[in-house]
């Protein structure tokens, strides 16, 4: 007699592919519900933002302007000029830490809810519902051969596809260029070729992404998809699947009980999966793919409604909580994340209220180092540029902060417009009895007649022949 067990082979049930694995096109299905309705609500702030301000108007030019001919940048009251750029790389920098903070909270919610790919994208997908029909219609489009039908239909989706594009770029470019202006050369054909080529390129950029890549713009393409993860700890809320409630996951009827059949709460209706953007399955757990829009929520709350379950089957949590404990909202994580967020934004502040709004810069004669004037004075020229930053005009004195015998050949007094910019060649002299020495340090002081605010100094060197 043997003691063995007799074994027996069993073939495993196939495993069901995703759309993502598939690597085919991502039909998702209409759904409806509370995150659907936020991420409409972002999506309408970011679109109002985006297309509105650039037609907004401001002392009587564009609100908001990035004149790269001019080398201004103006945001509503404020322009910044090249040597403010410190300021605007500080933006991006606290953008970027918010962006890290918002991850400890909450995972990848920028990307589901406000990230313009995200956002055009859904744009997009609109289009296909009302040209082609919903998931099950696409699908069977896709496989249907050629007809008049079908080419109408694909005709009127890229047509939709291709006028949001345009309307992107349009507006994009009419951040960097007056947007009115561009707008009528546009509509009267009179573009240049410098804008004719950007538009082109924004337009195709906004057609390709949105309407082609999608998904794989976010799950290959994206940086930060890859590097979110180090953000993560097992308080991050994130999109999760409950296994402990869930499984035995398969069909029944309405009216029947789970508990009886040996099943969990989840009926397998691959819901979850067809409204998913970028096609997983989040019931195998975090993926790097997934951007936290919550569509699979609103799927499946919906079917425990209809099943009479409760709701949160998949929800917004925590790894802690998901294995039971309790999720952790101040850590030191996230409070030296947000630490440093209000410490940039405060040191930004301060920067921006204490920005000068007149700049001095001055450059030596190179050609020549120092040489006698008509007088019989030693003479070092200079040239100075003098830039009025403030939106209205000004009169600037300029005077010499210097060791005695070394003054200013001619008084310096000028009018400058608002936002002007004046070239000012100078000559500083030396008028001392004795030869002077041979270098000193110099100081030239541009301060604004009837005005409080601090003078600008930019220094330089006065030159002599060298006494042995």
């Amino acid at each position: 007699m043997s003691n063995r067990i007799p074994a027996r082979i069993i073939d495993p049930a196939p495993a069901r592919m995703t759309p993502a694995a598939a690597g085919g096109p991502i039909h998702t299905r209409s759904f409806n519900g509370r995150y659907r309705q936020l991420r409409l609500l972002g999506a309408g702030l970011l679109f109002l933002l985006f297309f509105g301000t650039a037609w907004l108007n401001w002392n009587q030019r564009q609100a908001v302007l990035w004149d790269l001919a001019s080398r201004k940048f103006h945001i509503f009251g404020a322009t910044f000029w090249p040597q403010d750029l410190i300021l605007l790389s500080a933006i991006l920098i606290i953008a970027a830490f918010g962006l890290f903070f918002i991850t400890v909270v909450a995972g990848r919610i920028w990307c589901g809810y406000t990230c313009p790919q995200s956002v055009w994208t859904w744009i997009f997908m609109w289009a296909e519902k009302i040209t082609e029909g919903d998931r099950h219609q696409r699908i069977r489009l896709d496989a249907a051969p050629w007809s008049l039908n079908k080419l109408l239909r694909r005709g009127a989706k890229h047509a939709i596809w291709l006028t949001v594009s345009l309307v992107t770029a349009l507006t994009f470019v009419g951040y960097f260029t007056p947007i009115r202006e561009l707008a009528t050369d546009l509509v009267s054909l009179g573009l240049g070729a410098q804008a004719a080529f950007w538009l082109f390129f924004f337009t195709a950029a906004t057609y390709i992404n949105a309407g082609w890549l999608r998904e794989k713009v976010c799950r290959d393409m994206c940086p930060y998809g890859r590097f979110q993860s180090v953000m993560f700890d097992s308080d991050t809320l994130v999109i999760a699947y409950d296994a402990e409630r869930g499984e035995q996951r398969g069909p029944r009827r309405r009216d029947s009980d789970p508990a009886a059949l040996g099943l969990g709460d989840c009926i397998d209706c691959n819901l979850c999966v067809q409204v998913c953007p970028t096609g997983i399955d989040i019931r195998d757990g975090l993926q790097f793919e997934c951007i936290a829009c919550a569509a699979c929520i609103d799927a499946c709350d919906s079917i425990m409604d209809r099943m009479g379950y409760a709701r949160g089957l998949v929800r917004y949590t925590s790894e802690k909580a998901l294995q039971g404990g309790h999720t952790r909202w101040l850590r030191p994580r996230l409070l030296g994340y947000g630490g440093m967020l209000v410490l940039m934004i405060g040191l930004f502040v301060m920067a921006l209220l204490d920005r000068p709004l007149m700049s001095l810069d001055v450059t030596r004669d190179r050609s020549n180092l120092f040489r006698e004037n008509s007088a019989g004075q030693l003479e070092n020229t200079y040239s100075l540029k003098v830039i009025n930053k403030r939106q209205q005009a000004g009169h600037y004195q300029l005077t010499l902060d210097a060791a005695d015998g070394l003054q200013l050949a001619a008084p310096v007094s000028l009018q400058l417009g608002a936002e002007d910019i004046r070239d000012l060649p100078l000559s500083v002299v030396w008028t001392g009895e004795q030869p002077p020495p041979a270098r000193q340090r110099i100081s030239f002081v541009l301060s604004i007649e009837d005005d409080s605010s601090a003078p600008v100094v930019a220094e330089s060197t006065f030159l002599a022949p060298v006494r042995y």
